[in-house]
């Protein structure tokens, strides 16, 4: 991959490089070196394909490591099952970022918007992820073969709304896990209703990080 032909320049790379690695021993999280140029390799296509597309608002390499790639691996220790679901992918965050690390899973990646699923069905291809599957639908047209043992979703849906249609795509017993930045005002509501709310550990993000975990019945 041309990294001149992207406006990315080696030494970027590497500060990049370094910077995951070191997200990564922080978070307690060891992948391998391939893996981790997989991740950059990933944000070397989203930093091109968001000229045309703008698929995200951060620009700077340097923060797309801590916002995108280490704030979705942040989900890692608490993925379950072997068949998940991303809805609401947008630009792969986070289900194309775990799928790098997490090869002995099966993802699909769920979005509506065609610009979005093509940048998605090319980083599949360029990256060579066999464990990968882009599925164009709204979440709730979206009727799968098969139901998921875990579905993400990082500020896709509203929390309400992902609890409504994870009746139609989990299994019993299978978990949800929805990516949220401070708790929302509801959170006592939630927990009454089995919701559990953790804090996410995220190296070189000062915002508040959370997860609400959600078991179906």
């Amino acid at each position: 991959m041309n990294s001149a032909k992207q406006g990315i320049a080696a030494e970027d790379l590497r500060t990049a490089g370094e910077i995951l690695g070191a997200g990564l021993a922080a978070m307690d999280l060891e992948f391998s070196v391939h893996q981790q140029r997989q991740l950059l390799n990933y944000l070397e296509l989203l930093h091109k394909w968001n000229h045309s597309y703008n698929l995200t608002a951060v620009r700077d390499l340097q923060q797309m490591v801590a916002r995108h790639l280490l704030d979705c691996l942040s989900l890692s220790p608490l993925l379950a099952g072997v068949h998940v679901l991303d809805i609401g992918s947008g630009a792969g965050l986070p289900g194309l970022v775990l799928a790098i690390t997490e090869p002995c899973r099966h993802f699909v990646l769920l979005d509506s918007a065609l610009k979005r699923t093509r940048f998605l069905n090319q980083a599949v291809h360029e990256l060579q992820l066999t464990n990968v599957r882009v599925e164009r639908a709204r979440a709730e047209n979206f009727k799968p073969a098969r139901k998921f043992d875990c579905m993400v979703s990082r500020a896709a849906l509203a929390f309400d709304d992902l609890i409504k249609v994870s009746d139609s795509l989990l299994d019993k017993g299978a978990v949800l896990l929805a990516m949220q930045g401070r708790l929302p005002i509801q959170a006592c509501e939630y927990t009454r209703r089995g919701v559990v709310f953790e804090r996410l550990r995220v190296p070189g993000m000062d915002a508040h990080r959370h997860v609400a975990i959600y078991h179906r019945r």
